[in-house]
């Protein structure tokens, strides 16, 4: 080999080892999120609803205002503080931090929320036979849409928190994979789905709800079936296109402040 060429060579593969030698580039390993918990049922519910709270702790902390030391909060939506908002689409989106100090505050890409005492038959008088509640006599929904978000805050302020787990009661799950929870950590990151099971008697009540080891979700996305409460829209059982579906309870554990 020519001396000009293999000097050449040589310098070439020198600057490749260099660069090789300082390339800082280094690949973490992604920590997949732990696997909760999950509880779900079809049906008779009741039990298994039972064994969710459980599952989150004692006692049931209601709406006392500040950070407790455990135990778990709900929402039934039953409450006599939101009678003024019944049957209409204005229900307050921090209610349940503000009103009644339960740590949960919604959004929704809809146009508000709708806490309803006479199943939604005076949106459409065909949801009268479609939807019954787990807890009587109210359920809820967002409005002009089937999706909202819960954000956790340390009850009665304004503090982000975080809590173990949430759970839903749903009302007249048709179609499988359809109405679920997502959870996410305080970056946005999904930490994981669930689903409701199809519900399996005329009652119509489905019920999922998922659990981990520590206080790492920040904010839940909820989705409603494949479709939106509206005068014109039936649900699939009753000759529609779309599988209309409403909430009852929510059950999740106690909010904690952000480390």
């Amino acid at each position: 080999m020519p001396y000009a060429l293999s000097r050449t060579l040589a310098g070439v593969l020198a600057l490749i080892a260099i660069a090789a030698c300082n390339d800082k580039t280094v690949t973490n390993p992604v920590t997949p999120p732990p696997v909760p918990t999950v509880i779900s049922a079809t049906g008779d519910v009741a039990a298994k609803v039972a064994e969710f709270r459980t599952l989150l702790g004692d006692p049931s902390n209601g709406g006392t205002a500040g950070e407790q030391v455990a135990g778990r909060r709900e929402i039934s939506w039953d409450g006599a503080g939101a009678n003024p908002f019944n049957n209409r689409n204005d229900f307050p989106a921090a209610f349940f931090n503000t009103n009644v100090k339960s740590g949960a505050v919604f959004t929704t890409p809809g146009t508000g929320f709708r806490n309803d005492s006479l199943k939604f038959a005076e949106v459409n008088a065909n949801y009268a036979a479609e939807f019954n509640a787990f807890s009587p006599t109210k359920i809820f929904s967002p409005v002009a849409s089937n999706v909202m978000d819960v954000d956790f805050q340390v009850a009665g302020q304004p503090t982000p928190a975080e809590v173990t787990g949430f759970g839903v009661v749903f009302s007249d799950v048709d179609v499988a994979a359809a109405s679920t929870i997502e959870f996410f950590d305080v970056n946005g990151q999904s930490l994981g789905r669930v689903s409701a099971p199809v519900r399996s008697d005329a009652a119509g009540l489905s019920f999922v709800g998922a659990a981990f080891p520590d206080a790492i979700v920040a904010r839940v996305r909820i989705t409603l079936g494949t479709g939106v409460l509206g005068a014109a829209t039936n649900d699939i059982s009753a000759g529609g296109a779309v599988d209309l579906v409403v909430a009852d309870n929510f059950i999740y554990g106690e909010p904690k402040h952000l480390p």
